[in-house]
Protein backbone atom coordinates (compact mmCIF):
# COMPACT_ATOMS: atom_id res chain seq x y z
CA UNK A 1 0.00 0.00 0.00
CA UNK A 2 1.21 3.50 -0.82
CA UNK A 3 1.91 5.85 2.02
CA UNK A 4 -0.88 8.40 2.55
CA UNK A 5 -0.03 12.07 2.17
CA UNK A 6 -1.25 13.64 5.41
CA UNK A 7 0.51 17.00 5.01
CA UNK A 8 1.85 17.31 8.51
CA UNK A 9 4.60 19.75 9.38
CA UNK A 10 7.99 18.18 8.55
CA UNK A 11 9.43 19.86 11.67
CA UNK A 12 6.90 19.17 14.43
CA UNK A 13 4.18 17.06 12.83
CA UNK A 14 1.51 19.74 13.39
CA UNK A 15 -1.38 20.59 11.04
CA UNK A 16 -0.56 22.68 7.97
CA UNK A 17 -2.71 25.41 6.43
CA UNK A 18 -2.38 27.34 3.17
CA UNK A 19 -1.95 31.12 3.62
CA UNK A 20 -3.51 33.06 0.69
CA UNK A 21 -1.55 36.31 1.14
CA UNK A 22 1.90 34.77 1.25
CA UNK A 23 1.12 31.79 -0.95
CA UNK A 24 2.93 29.53 1.53
CA UNK A 25 2.04 26.55 3.71
CA UNK A 26 2.24 27.40 7.43
CA UNK A 27 2.36 25.12 10.46
CA UNK A 28 -0.28 26.15 13.00
CA UNK A 29 1.79 24.64 15.84
CA UNK A 30 5.40 25.78 15.37
CA UNK A 31 4.85 28.59 12.85
CA UNK A 32 7.32 27.31 10.24
CA UNK A 33 6.47 28.18 6.64
CA UNK A 34 7.06 26.12 3.51
CA UNK A 35 6.49 26.69 -0.18
CA UNK A 36 3.92 24.60 -2.03
CA UNK A 37 6.77 23.10 -4.03
CA UNK A 38 8.56 22.00 -0.84
CA UNK A 39 5.48 20.24 0.51
CA UNK A 40 4.77 18.63 -2.86
CA UNK A 41 8.32 17.35 -3.12
CA UNK A 42 7.97 15.76 0.31
CA UNK A 43 4.59 14.14 -0.12
CA UNK A 44 3.32 14.16 -3.68
CA UNK A 45 3.80 11.06 -5.81
CA UNK A 46 3.66 11.50 -9.55
CA UNK A 47 0.98 9.37 -11.17
CA UNK A 48 0.32 8.49 -14.78
CA UNK A 49 -2.60 10.48 -16.19
CA UNK A 50 -4.78 8.85 -18.81
CA UNK A 51 -6.77 10.99 -21.23
CA UNK A 52 -10.31 10.10 -22.22
CA UNK A 53 -12.39 11.37 -25.10
CA UNK A 54 -16.04 12.38 -24.86
CA UNK A 55 -17.70 13.01 -28.18
CA UNK A 56 -15.73 15.62 -30.08
CA UNK A 57 -14.19 16.93 -26.88
CA UNK A 58 -10.93 15.74 -25.42
CA UNK A 59 -12.00 15.42 -21.79
CA UNK A 60 -8.63 14.89 -20.11
CA UNK A 61 -8.82 15.17 -16.35
CA UNK A 62 -6.41 14.72 -13.49
CA UNK A 63 -6.58 10.93 -13.26
CA UNK A 64 -7.26 8.95 -10.11
CA UNK A 65 -6.74 10.38 -6.62
CA UNK A 66 -4.44 7.55 -5.56
CA UNK A 67 -2.54 8.20 -2.33
CA UNK A 68 -3.84 11.79 -2.17
CA UNK A 69 -7.36 10.41 -1.78
CA UNK A 70 -6.42 8.56 1.40
CA UNK A 71 -5.81 11.94 3.04
CA UNK A 72 -9.21 13.34 2.03
CA UNK A 73 -12.49 13.32 3.93
CA UNK A 74 -15.95 13.64 2.44
CA UNK A 75 -18.90 15.18 4.27
CA UNK A 76 -22.45 14.67 3.05
CA UNK A 77 -25.23 17.15 3.82
CA UNK A 78 -28.61 15.41 4.26
CA UNK A 79 -30.41 18.71 3.69
CA UNK A 80 -29.15 19.94 0.30
CA UNK A 81 -27.13 16.93 -0.83
CA UNK A 82 -23.78 18.74 -0.98
CA UNK A 83 -20.72 16.49 -1.00
CA UNK A 84 -17.93 18.51 0.61
CA UNK A 85 -14.27 17.50 0.46
CA UNK A 86 -11.47 18.58 2.75
CA UNK A 87 -8.22 17.28 4.15
CA UNK A 88 -8.59 15.02 7.17
CA UNK A 89 -7.44 17.71 9.65
CA UNK A 90 -10.43 19.96 8.79
CA UNK A 91 -13.54 19.73 10.94
CA UNK A 92 -16.62 20.36 8.81
CA UNK A 93 -19.46 21.09 11.20
CA UNK A 94 -21.87 22.99 8.94
CA UNK A 95 -22.79 22.93 5.28
CA UNK A 96 -21.52 26.11 3.54
CA UNK A 97 -24.52 26.11 1.19
CA UNK A 98 -27.51 25.63 3.52
CA UNK A 99 -25.98 26.02 7.00
CA UNK A 100 -27.24 22.60 8.06
CA UNK A 101 -25.26 21.48 11.11
CA UNK A 102 -25.87 17.77 10.48
CA UNK A 103 -22.83 17.01 8.37
CA UNK A 104 -22.18 13.28 8.13
CA UNK A 105 -18.66 12.03 7.48
CA UNK A 106 -18.51 9.30 4.84
CA UNK A 107 -15.79 7.34 3.10
CA UNK A 108 -14.14 9.47 0.42
CA UNK A 109 -14.63 8.27 -3.13
CA UNK A 110 -13.83 10.24 -6.23
CA UNK A 111 -12.93 9.14 -9.74
CA UNK A 112 -11.90 12.52 -11.14
CA UNK A 113 -9.04 14.54 -9.77
CA UNK A 114 -8.97 18.23 -10.83
CA UNK A 115 -6.44 19.43 -13.38
CA UNK A 116 -6.24 22.95 -11.97
CA UNK A 117 -6.82 24.98 -8.84
CA UNK A 118 -7.00 28.76 -8.44
CA UNK A 119 -5.58 29.53 -4.96
CA UNK A 120 -7.19 31.93 -2.50
CA UNK A 121 -5.60 35.39 -2.52
CA UNK A 122 -7.52 36.95 0.37
CA UNK A 123 -7.99 35.45 3.82
CA UNK A 124 -11.15 35.17 5.91
CA UNK A 125 -10.49 38.49 7.68
CA UNK A 126 -10.32 40.30 4.34
CA UNK A 127 -13.46 38.52 3.13
CA UNK A 128 -15.40 39.74 6.17
CA UNK A 129 -14.11 43.30 5.57
CA UNK A 130 -15.34 43.19 1.96
CA UNK A 131 -18.73 41.92 3.13
CA UNK A 132 -19.03 44.72 5.70
CA UNK A 133 -18.19 47.22 2.96
CA UNK A 134 -20.93 45.64 0.83
CA UNK A 135 -23.43 46.27 3.63
CA UNK A 136 -22.18 49.80 4.29
CA UNK A 137 -24.35 52.67 3.11
CA UNK A 138 -27.41 50.50 2.43
CA UNK A 139 -30.10 52.76 3.90
CA UNK A 140 -32.90 50.20 3.75
CA UNK A 141 -30.91 47.25 5.10
CA UNK A 142 -32.64 45.91 8.25
CA UNK A 143 -30.48 46.55 11.29
CA UNK A 144 -31.26 43.15 12.76
CA UNK A 145 -30.04 41.52 9.52
CA UNK A 146 -26.55 42.96 9.74
CA UNK A 147 -26.46 42.54 13.54
CA UNK A 148 -27.38 38.85 13.37
CA UNK A 149 -25.47 37.99 10.23
CA UNK A 150 -22.81 35.83 11.91
CA UNK A 151 -19.95 37.23 9.84
CA UNK A 152 -17.47 34.96 11.55
CA UNK A 153 -19.23 31.99 9.95
CA UNK A 154 -17.88 32.89 6.50
CA UNK A 155 -16.36 29.74 5.01
CA UNK A 156 -13.78 29.36 2.26
CA UNK A 157 -14.68 26.73 -0.31
CA UNK A 158 -13.36 25.72 -3.72
CA UNK A 159 -16.19 25.59 -6.28
CA UNK A 160 -15.91 22.99 -9.08
CA UNK A 161 -15.73 24.25 -12.67
CA UNK A 162 -15.33 22.83 -16.15
CA UNK A 163 -12.98 24.73 -18.47
CA UNK A 164 -13.51 24.58 -22.23
CA UNK A 165 -10.80 25.41 -24.76
CA UNK A 166 -10.96 25.13 -28.53
CA UNK A 167 -11.52 26.94 -31.80
CA UNK A 168 -14.56 28.35 -33.53
CA UNK A 169 -15.25 29.60 -37.02
CA UNK A 170 -18.31 31.07 -38.65
CA UNK A 171 -20.07 34.08 -40.03
CA UNK A 172 -22.70 36.62 -39.11
CA UNK A 173 -24.91 39.15 -40.85
CA UNK A 174 -25.51 42.49 -39.13
CA UNK A 175 -28.23 45.03 -39.88
CA UNK A 176 -26.68 48.50 -39.91
CA UNK A 177 -28.04 51.94 -40.57
CA UNK A 178 -26.72 55.44 -41.19
CA UNK A 179 -28.57 58.75 -41.56
CA UNK A 180 -27.73 61.62 -43.88
CA UNK A 181 -29.00 65.22 -43.52
CA UNK A 182 -29.59 67.54 -46.46
CA UNK A 183 -31.05 71.05 -46.42
CA UNK A 184 -32.98 72.89 -49.10
CA UNK A 185 -33.88 76.40 -47.97
CA UNK A 186 -35.65 76.10 -44.63
CA UNK A 187 -36.37 72.42 -45.12
CA UNK A 188 -34.06 69.79 -43.63
CA UNK A 189 -34.32 66.28 -45.01
CA UNK A 190 -33.10 63.20 -43.14
CA UNK A 191 -32.45 60.08 -45.20
CA UNK A 192 -31.69 56.80 -43.43
CA UNK A 193 -30.03 54.02 -45.36
CA UNK A 194 -29.98 50.41 -44.23
CA UNK A 195 -27.28 47.86 -44.96
CA UNK A 196 -26.61 44.16 -44.49
CA UNK A 197 -23.00 43.67 -43.39
CA UNK A 198 -21.49 40.19 -43.75
CA UNK A 199 -18.57 39.20 -41.55
CA UNK A 200 -16.68 35.91 -41.18
CA UNK A 201 -13.69 34.74 -39.23
CA UNK A 202 -12.30 32.31 -36.69
CA UNK A 203 -11.53 32.67 -33.01
CA UNK A 204 -9.65 30.59 -30.48
CA UNK A 205 -11.08 30.48 -26.98
CA UNK A 206 -9.28 29.30 -23.89
CA UNK A 207 -10.47 28.20 -20.45
CA UNK A 208 -14.11 29.25 -20.84
CA UNK A 209 -15.57 28.54 -17.36
CA UNK A 210 -18.81 26.75 -16.53
CA UNK A 211 -19.99 26.21 -12.95
CA UNK A 212 -20.20 22.47 -12.15
CA UNK A 213 -22.12 22.72 -8.86
CA UNK A 214 -25.92 22.53 -8.65
CA UNK A 215 -25.84 24.11 -5.18
CA UNK A 216 -24.07 27.26 -6.39
CA UNK A 217 -26.54 29.44 -8.36
CA UNK A 218 -25.11 30.25 -11.81
CA UNK A 219 -26.15 33.91 -11.64
CA UNK A 220 -24.45 34.32 -8.26
CA UNK A 221 -21.24 32.76 -9.55
CA UNK A 222 -21.37 34.88 -12.74
CA UNK A 223 -21.68 38.00 -10.58
CA UNK A 224 -18.34 37.23 -8.94
CA UNK A 225 -16.42 37.42 -12.21
CA UNK A 226 -13.85 38.18 -13.35
CA UNK A 227 -11.32 35.72 -11.98
CA UNK A 228 -7.71 35.88 -13.10
CA UNK A 229 -7.33 32.48 -14.72
CA UNK A 230 -3.71 33.20 -15.59
CA UNK A 231 -3.06 32.34 -11.92
CA UNK A 232 -4.35 28.76 -12.28
CA UNK A 233 -2.02 26.21 -10.73
CA UNK A 234 -1.65 22.51 -11.37
CA UNK A 235 -3.85 20.84 -8.79
CA UNK A 236 -2.22 19.97 -5.48
CA UNK A 237 -3.92 19.00 -2.22
CA UNK A 238 -1.33 21.23 -0.52
CA UNK A 239 -3.69 24.16 -1.22
CA UNK A 240 -6.64 22.54 0.58
CA UNK A 241 -5.74 22.63 4.31
CA UNK A 242 -8.06 25.09 6.06
CA UNK A 243 -10.60 25.12 3.21
CA UNK A 244 -13.46 23.00 1.92
CA UNK A 245 -13.96 21.81 -1.65
CA UNK A 246 -17.18 20.92 -3.44
CA UNK A 247 -17.39 17.88 -5.73
CA UNK A 248 -18.90 18.48 -9.16
CA UNK A 249 -22.48 17.25 -9.60
CA UNK A 250 -23.04 18.72 -13.07
CA UNK A 251 -21.34 16.74 -15.84
CA UNK A 252 -19.14 18.34 -18.48
CA UNK A 253 -21.67 17.25 -21.12
CA UNK A 254 -24.41 19.19 -19.35
CA UNK A 255 -22.23 22.32 -19.37
CA UNK A 256 -21.31 22.22 -23.07
CA UNK A 257 -24.38 24.21 -24.15
CA UNK A 258 -23.65 26.91 -21.59
CA UNK A 259 -20.02 27.12 -22.67
CA UNK A 260 -21.05 27.21 -26.36
CA UNK A 261 -23.43 30.07 -25.60
CA UNK A 262 -20.71 32.10 -23.89
CA UNK A 263 -18.31 31.44 -26.75
CA UNK A 264 -20.95 32.34 -29.35
CA UNK A 265 -21.64 35.66 -27.62
CA UNK A 266 -17.92 36.45 -27.57
CA UNK A 267 -17.57 35.43 -31.22
CA UNK A 268 -20.47 37.64 -32.33
CA UNK A 269 -19.08 40.59 -30.36
CA UNK A 270 -15.70 39.99 -32.00
CA UNK A 271 -17.26 40.16 -35.48
CA UNK A 272 -19.53 43.10 -34.61
CA UNK A 273 -16.56 45.25 -33.58
CA UNK A 274 -15.43 45.15 -37.22
CA UNK A 275 -18.69 46.78 -38.39
CA UNK A 276 -17.74 50.44 -38.09
CA UNK A 277 -19.02 53.81 -39.34
CA UNK A 278 -22.71 53.20 -38.67
CA UNK A 279 -25.13 54.75 -36.19
CA UNK A 280 -26.75 51.45 -35.24
CA UNK A 281 -25.70 47.84 -35.61
CA UNK A 282 -27.69 44.74 -34.65
CA UNK A 283 -27.29 41.03 -35.26
CA UNK A 284 -29.50 39.61 -38.01
CA UNK A 285 -28.27 36.04 -38.24
CA UNK A 286 -25.26 33.93 -37.31
CA UNK A 287 -23.69 30.62 -38.22
CA UNK A 288 -20.98 29.46 -35.81
CA UNK A 289 -19.27 26.09 -35.71
CA UNK A 290 -17.25 24.96 -32.69
CA UNK A 291 -14.45 22.58 -33.50
CA UNK A 292 -13.29 19.88 -31.12
CA UNK A 293 -11.40 21.11 -28.10
CA UNK A 294 -10.38 20.12 -24.59
CA UNK A 295 -12.29 20.02 -21.32
CA UNK A 296 -10.45 20.43 -18.01
CA UNK A 297 -11.63 20.20 -14.43
CA UNK A 298 -10.69 22.87 -11.87
CA UNK A 299 -11.54 24.47 -8.53
CA UNK A 300 -12.27 28.19 -7.99
CA UNK A 301 -11.89 30.00 -4.59
CA UNK A 302 -15.03 31.48 -3.04
CA UNK A 303 -16.05 32.50 0.47
CA UNK A 304 -19.69 31.71 1.30
CA UNK A 305 -22.00 33.07 3.98
CA UNK A 306 -25.43 31.54 4.47
CA UNK A 307 -27.97 33.73 6.27
CA UNK A 308 -31.67 33.79 6.99
CA UNK A 309 -33.92 36.84 7.29
CA UNK A 310 -37.56 36.26 8.18
CA UNK A 311 -37.13 32.57 7.34
CA UNK A 312 -35.91 33.34 3.83
CA UNK A 313 -32.63 31.76 2.74
CA UNK A 314 -29.92 34.11 1.51
CA UNK A 315 -26.52 33.10 0.19
CA UNK A 316 -23.69 35.62 -0.17
CA UNK A 317 -20.49 34.88 -2.04
CA UNK A 318 -17.11 36.62 -2.03
CA UNK A 319 -14.53 36.24 -4.80
CA UNK A 320 -11.55 34.55 -3.13
CA UNK A 321 -9.15 36.49 -5.38
CA UNK A 322 -10.54 40.02 -5.55
CA UNK A 323 -13.01 40.30 -2.66
CA UNK A 324 -15.93 41.15 -4.96
CA UNK A 325 -19.24 40.39 -3.20
CA UNK A 326 -22.46 39.06 -4.74
CA UNK A 327 -25.81 38.49 -3.07
CA UNK A 328 -29.25 40.02 -2.62
CA UNK A 329 -29.79 42.17 0.45
CA UNK A 330 -33.24 42.31 2.07
CA UNK A 331 -35.33 45.46 2.14
CA UNK A 332 -36.41 46.49 5.62
CA UNK A 333 -39.92 47.98 5.58
CA UNK A 334 -39.33 49.74 8.90
CA UNK A 335 -36.06 51.27 7.62
CA UNK A 336 -37.72 52.36 4.38
CA UNK A 337 -40.63 53.93 6.31
CA UNK A 338 -38.28 55.79 8.65
CA UNK A 339 -36.26 57.03 5.67
CA UNK A 340 -39.41 58.44 4.03
CA UNK A 341 -40.49 60.06 7.32
CA UNK A 342 -37.05 61.61 7.86
CA UNK A 343 -36.96 62.88 4.27
CA UNK A 344 -40.43 64.42 4.66
CA UNK A 345 -39.50 66.11 7.96
CA UNK A 346 -36.25 67.42 6.47
CA UNK A 347 -38.17 68.75 3.46
CA UNK A 348 -40.67 70.50 5.76
CA UNK A 349 -37.84 72.09 7.77
CA UNK A 350 -36.22 73.41 4.58
CA UNK A 351 -39.54 74.76 3.31
CA UNK A 352 -40.22 76.44 6.67
CA UNK A 353 -36.76 78.04 6.63
CA UNK A 354 -37.30 79.39 3.11
CA UNK A 355 -40.72 80.81 4.05
CA UNK A 356 -39.30 82.43 7.20
CA UNK A 357 -36.48 84.00 5.20
CA UNK A 358 -38.92 85.29 2.59
CA UNK A 359 -41.15 86.85 5.27
CA UNK A 360 -38.12 88.53 6.84
CA UNK A 361 -37.32 90.33 3.59
CA UNK A 362 -40.99 91.28 3.03
CA UNK A 363 -41.37 92.85 6.46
Amino acid sequence: MEKANNYQCPTCGGALAFRPKSGTICCESCGNEYSVEEIESLYKKQEKIEDSVSGEWDASFGGEWGADGENMREYSCPSCGAAILCDKTTAATKCPYCDNPSIIETQFSGSLKPNYLLPFKIDKKDAIAHLKSFYSGKKFLPKCFSDENHLEEVRGIYIPFWFFSGKSEGSAVFSASKSYRTRSGNVEKITTKHYDCFRAGNLEFKLVPADASKKMPDDLMDSLEPFDYSQLKDFSTAYLPGYLADKYDVSSEECIKRADKRCATTFVNYLQKTVKGFESVSLKQKNIVFKSGSIKYGLIPVYLLYTKYKDKRRLFAINGQTGKVAGTLPLGKREAFLFVVRSAIFSLIIDAAIIALALKFVF
